[in-house]
């Protein structure tokens, strides 16, 4: 009788500490719900989503850029790169690769650039101080050795 009176405590305080549990499993359950039955409502035309074809009521279309996290215009680049005829065809890939490299060149540029006029006690950036940036930084002078920057100086 009192190994029972023992283990009835222990069943009752398994209970107290497995409510919070409960409680807060019921909450995430009501949290998900409205997300499930938005996922259960399947789009007209087949088996949800529009197939890859046209947008889906109220989204609003996203740039390429923006897609891709450049600020460098992907959509103009893919087009200079199909009208300058450089290759029959184009990849999706191409424009991307390319306009990251060329956002990553110019911000590097542009923070040597800044950290030269900053030396310069200038708030502007001059051709000069591209020069300097350029000549100073050992890959990006290989890279710009045959280039003359106008207004750049010596």
């Amino acid at each position: 009788p009192k190994f029972h009176t023992k283990h009835h405590n222990s069943k009752q305080q398994s209970k107290e500490t497995m409510a919070p549990k409960k409680a807060a499993a019921e909450k995430v359950e009501k949290a998900a719900a409205p997300a499930v039955e938005a996922a259960a409502a399947p789009a007209p035309g087949g088996k949800g989503g529009k197939g890859g074809r046209g947008k889906i009521d109220g989204k609003k279309s996203q740039s390429k850029s923006h897609k891709a996290g450049l600020q460098f215009p992907v959509g103009r680049i893919s087009r200079f790169l199909k009208k300058g005829k450089y290759a029959t065809r184009v990849g999706a890939g191409a424009p991307v690769y390319l306009a990251s490299i060329l956002e990553y060149l110019t911000a590097e540029i542009l923070e040597l650039a800044g950290n030269a006029a900053r030396d310069n006690k200038k708030t502007r950036i001059v051709p000069r101080h591209i020069q300097l940036a350029v000549r100073n930084d050992e890959e990006l002078n290989k890279l710009f050795k045959n280039v003359t920057i106008a207004q750049g100086g010596v």
